[in-house]
C-alpha cells in the first residue's frame, strides 16, 4: 500500500513540530501539507526545518482546503472552532480527520459528529495508550464500586493550557460515568468555593491544577468509607500523544466514515 499522505495543522506549534518530526520518521506516512492561519509568521517556511527535522519540501500554508484535497488525512491539535471547520472540509472531501483538540462546546461536538457522516474522524481527549488503558480500568472500577465510593478526578497541566477540566479528565470522568451507567453532564461537580454543602452522593468531581511546564498528570480516586483507590497516569513527553494520533491515522485510513475514539483504535471499546 502507498504511503498515507498527511497534513499537520498548527505546524509551527509545540505539538505540530512533534507531529512533523514523527511523520518524517514513521513508516507508511508522508508529510504533504502543513497549516497555520493567515498572517502567521511561519507561512511559506519549510515545515521540516521549522520542526527541526530537516528539509521536508513542504511549505506551511493557510490554504487548508487545497492541502486536504491533495492528502489522505489531517492531524489536528488546534482550537475548537478551527477543528470544526477542518471537520467540515474532511467531510466535503471524504478524508480522515484526527482530532486531538479539547474544550469543545456541546454544539461543536455535535458539528464534528455530523461531519462523521462522510469523513472518517477519530476524536479523543487523549491519544496515549496509557490513558486509554486507564480509562478502561476506571470504567471497570466504577462498575465494581457502588456510590459509597466517591469519584474524584484531579489533573494538572502547564500554565499555557486554555481549557479546564482537560479533555483527558473529561475522558476519564466519562469512563467512570459509563461504568456507573449515568450521564456525566448530570453528575459532574466542577467548582467548589465557599459554603457548598455536603458532597452530592454519586457525583463525579473534577479539580484542575495549572502551573509550570507539566505535560499532563491525571489521577482518578475512588474514596470509600474506610479506604481509597487511586489510579494515575503521568505523561513525560508530548511525543506519546503524537505517536498515538499517527497510529490512529493509519488505523482510520481504510475505515468507513464515522466518528471513532482512541478506544476503537486500541480495541478497548467493549472493555
Amino acid at each position: 500500500m502507498s504511503e498515507m499522505r498527511l497534513v499537520v495543522a498548527g505546524a509551527a506549534g509545540h505539538m505540530g513540530r512533534v507531529l512533523i518530526r514523527l511523520v518524517q520518521e514513521m513508516p507508511g506516512l508522508k508529510l504533504t501539507g502543513a497549516l497555520e492561519p493567515s498572517g502567521h509568521v511561519a507561512l511559506g517556511e519549510d515545515a521540516g526545518l521549522i520542526a527541526g527535522a530537516g528539509r521536508a519540501l513542504v511549505q506551511i500554508t493557510s490554504d487548508a482546503e487545497a492541502a486536504l484535497a491533495a492528502a489522505d488525512g489531517l492531524v489536528d491539535f488546534t482550537i475548537p472552532g478551527v477543528s470544526v471547520h477542518f471537520a467540515g472540509l474532511a467531510a466535503k472531501h471524504r478524508k480522515v480527520h484526527i482530532v486531538g483538540t479539547t474544550g469543545f462546546s456541546p454544539a461543536e461536538d455535535d458539528a464534528i459528529a455530523s461531519s462523521g457522516g462522510t469523513a472518517t474522524i477519530v476524536k479523543s481527549g487523549n491519544f496515549s495508550l496509557g490513558v486509554n488503558l486507564l480509562a478502561a480500568l476506571v470504567k471497570k472500577a466504577a462498575q465494581a464500586l457502588d456510590e459509597d465510593f466517591d469519584i474524584e478526578v484531579v489533573e494538572m497541566h502547564h500554565n499555557r493550557k486554555i481549557d479546564a477540566p482537560s479533555g483527558t479528565a473529561l475522558l476519564l470522568g466519562g469512563a467512570a460515568a459509563q461504568g456507573r451507567k449515568i450521564a456525566l453532564a448530570d453528575h459532574s461537580e466542577r467548582g467548589r468555593d465557599g459554603q457548598t454543602g455536603a458532597r452530592r452522593r454519586g457525583a463525579i468531581g473534577f479539580a484542575a491544577l495549572r502551573g509550570g511546564t507539566v505535560i499532563g498528570e491525571h489521577t482518578v480516586t475512588f474514596a470509600g468509607p474506610t479506604e481509597r483507590i487511586s489510579l494515575t497516569h503521568i505523561a513525560e513527553d508530548r511525543a506519546l500523544f503524537a505517536r498515538g494520533a499517527l497510529k490512529a491515522a493509519l488505523w482510520a485510513r481504510n475505515r468507513p466514515a464515522g466518528l471513532y475514539s482512541m478506544a476503537d483504535v486500541l480495541g478497548l471499546s467493549d472493555v
